[in-house]
């Protein structure tokens, strides 16, 4: 008895250092909760401010998906992860530069119960990192709150005289519907109107993106290009699958415009001309790049708008629409949609697939559209497209 009395007696000290442990730990872990953590400053005296920035640069790369994908040899490879890495690469060579990476993660909760910021923000000037901080992105605010905060809070004040770059990288951006998109949040919706809300405020001072790059699948609709047209002079996107292969960033490492009327088109056929061919060399599947002109395609899209939301409507209201019924395809293959404004304001860069049903198609308007199929064709008929 007496030798239970003193093992017991002796376990009281561990216990409450254990304890003490848990709660230390749980204090950590709610102040990292905060909405508020400080910005991890790494500022260096005399380089902030030495050169003028010309360049205004916002990245956004989703990564609360599934985001795997292999290369030719097999290699496997997270697209977000490389998109980040790729982002570092153009900061380090862009000494006229600011820009601003958003990075969203999947969300993750310690001991199971406390949730943990879900975004990463990095805020670079002159090419060097000024900020780093993690951040929560709220379920119950609009997507992008919170990125729009912290790019309102370390901008360059003037951004009148800058050009300004607008980058999205992730999944197809739903035009309807958005359930799901991100996989933490499966009961928020995102869709192209809400992208079309952040880049409202994004712009609220500069008035429109100089150059938008759109890096997911099916970015060049008739109604994607016109509900982000107005905040963008130059749209670069897909019409097509990019089967979770970003555009290559490479062009994009040594920004040397002069203007924004001559330079900026001249500088967007070369960007997408140069993701063109990365995406050749690395897949098999058609590849098609595009650089919209916005208010010289402003015609066509205000002219197939109607019949473009009616296919929507179409969609949303038919219960068995889905991947089964509708499918991806070239506008340039209904009829409705062939009109002579089609080729105006758009340079297409397009191989057709080297295998496969489509790999005869020689060409592509750009312009990419939705077909309803009748219920019937769905199971006579398999749909060519990848998952996104």
């Amino acid at each position: 008895m007496r030798d239970l009395h003193s093992r017991s007696f002796m376990g009281v000290p561990c216990v409450k250092f254990f304890v003490s442990i848990c709660c230390a730990l749980l204090v950590i872990v709610l102040s990292s909760c905060s909405a508020n953590i400080p910005a991890q400053r790494e500022t260096q005296q005399g380089q902030e401010g030495e050169l003028a920035v010309r360049y205004s640069v916002v990245c956004i790369i989703h990564g609360d998906g599934d985001y795997l994908y292999h290369d030719t040899s097999g290699t496997e490879y997270q697209a977000d992860e490389e998109a980040l890495a790729g982002v570092k690469k153009v900061v380090q060579n862009n000494p006229y530069a600011e820009v601003f990476v958003f990075h969203e993660q999947p969300r993750r909760h310690f001991l199971f119960l406390f949730p943990l910021h879900d975004g990463e923000f990095y805020y670079y000037r002159n090419g060097h990192l000024i900020a780093h901080e993690s951040y929560r992105r709220n379920e119950d605010q609009s997507p992008f709150d919170s990125e729009v905060a912290l790019y309102r809070r370390f901008r360059v004040d003037d951004q009148r005289d800058l050009l300004n770059v607008f980058l999205y990288c992730g999944h197809e951006i739903p035009e309807i519907g958005g359930t799901g998109y991100d996989k933490s949040y499966p009961d928020r919706t995102f869709t192209v109107h809400d992208l079309a809300d952040a880049l409202k405020s994004f712009t609220r001072h500069s008035g429109r993106f100089d150059l938008m790059v759109l890096s997911t699948c099916f970015g060049g609709t008739p109604f994607t290009i016109g509900t982000l047209g107005p905040y963008a002079r130059y749209i670069i996107a897909s019409p097509d699958n990019l089967h979770l292969s970003y555009f290559d960033l490479h062009s994009m490492e040594r920004l040397d415009l002069g203007g924004r009327d001559e330079d900026v088109p001249a500088f967007a056929k070369r960007f997408a001309h140069q993701a063109f061919d990365r995406l050749t060399s690395n897949i098999q599947t058609a590849v098609s790049v595009a650089v919209y002109d916005v208010d010289r395609v402003q015609e066509y899209v205000r002219s197939v708008q109607k019949i473009y939301e009616n296919t929507l409507t179409s969609v949303k209201g038919n219960a068995q629409s889905s991947a089964a019924t509708v499918e991806h395809c070239d506008c340039a293959d209904i009829p409705a949609y062939v009109l002579p404004t089609m080729s105006q304001g758009i340079d297409v860069f397009y191989r057709p697939a080297r295998f496969g049903r489509t790999n005869r198609k020689q060409s592509h308007s750009g312009w990419e559209c939705l077909k309803v199929r009748e219920p019937h064709a769905a199971f006579s008929q398999t749909p060519d497209i990848a998952p996104k």
